[in-house]
């Protein structure tokens, strides 16, 4: 089996974050492989990393960071692939590391989710690899479909709650 997506993590400490990135795409069947690099303590792997994944067959790249948030950026200077960036709460709640990865200079854009959000880095991964994939494509309407189940059947729960004044 091929990854097509790549996760990557500043340090082993973003693993609690990052497992919901993981536990998504293992969920629905998308390959994916997953490293810990460090733009500041391993610049060099960093940089083979971003320039050889192409060629690797990777897609699409989650990059997580906290604090500085180097990462995400350096590796969408390296790639033409595009890159997801998962702010990781810390210090300052994660905005330091969100506002480094949203104000990227012209041409190097890091494409980002919320703070802590990386389900939804890897649900994004999903939907831009089934631009060109039928098989995720279907994946991705049936996950996004059962969302809608979910708060249907919310919907009925709560209309069974017996308070005297509910109407």
């Amino acid at each position: 089996m091929q990854a097509l997506v790549s996760i990557i993590m500043g340090s082993t400490s973003d693993l609690p974050v990052m497992e919901k990135a993981m536990a998504w795409l293992d969920e629905h069947n998308i390959a994916f492989e997953v490293n810990a690099l460090s733009a500041h303590r391993t610049p060099q792997a960093v940089e083979q990393f971003a320039r050889t994944a192409q060629e690797r067959g990777i897609k699409v790249i989650i990059a997580a960071a906290g604090m500085a948030a180097a990462l995400p950026g350096v590796i969408a200077a390296s790639t033409p692939l595009p890159v997801i960036g998962v702010p990781i709460k810390g210090m300052l709640d994660g905005m330091d590391s969100l506002l480094s990865m949203v104000q990227m200079p012209p041409g190097i854009p890091v494409a980002t989710v919320a703070v802590n959000g990386a389900m939804n880095a890897a649900i994004l991964a999903a939907e831009i690899l089934a631009l060109s994939d039928p098989d995720v494509a279907a994946t991705v309407a049936n996950y996004k479909a059962s969302l809608g189940e979910k708060i249907e059947r919310a919907n009925r729960e709560l209309s069974n709650l017996d308070y005297k004044n509910k109407v």
